[in-house]
């Protein structure tokens, strides 16, 4: 059972981590590649798209999170959940920057 709390942790960090970027965008109003554009995570999806997307993927980790008893702090459920949010954020966000910059450089694509 001991493992089911860190794979709930480890899930948590992804989903958190994934929400954040789709639920600002959502709320500033602007598009962002997520699962839904064409091509998917490369196209533009419109801002309620995204808003949804990052509120479902934060809701899940939230979930994630109260279903194990998780308490923050200098523990391993906490570095667990750090480390699945660096593991979706770092490939994330130099995933998204060629996206970008692609668009910049080369127009639509």
């Amino acid at each position: 059972m001991v493992i089911l709390y860190y794979v709930a942790c480890f899930f948590a960090g992804l989903f958190v981590c994934n929400g954040i970027p789709h639920l600002v965008c959502g709320l500033r109003g602007e598009p962002f590649p997520s699962p839904f554009s064409k091509p998917p995570g490369k196209g533009l999806s419109s801002a309620l798209v995204n808003f949804f997307w990052g509120a479902f993927n934060l809701i899940v980790g939230v979930i994630l999170l109260l279903l194990v008893p998780f308490v923050p702090g200098f523990n391993l459920g906490t570095a667990v959940f750090t480390i699945a949010f660096l593991i979706m954020g770092i490939p994330t966000s130099t995933h998204f920057e060629k996206v970008r910059l692609g668009r910049r450089d080369g127009g639509e694509k």
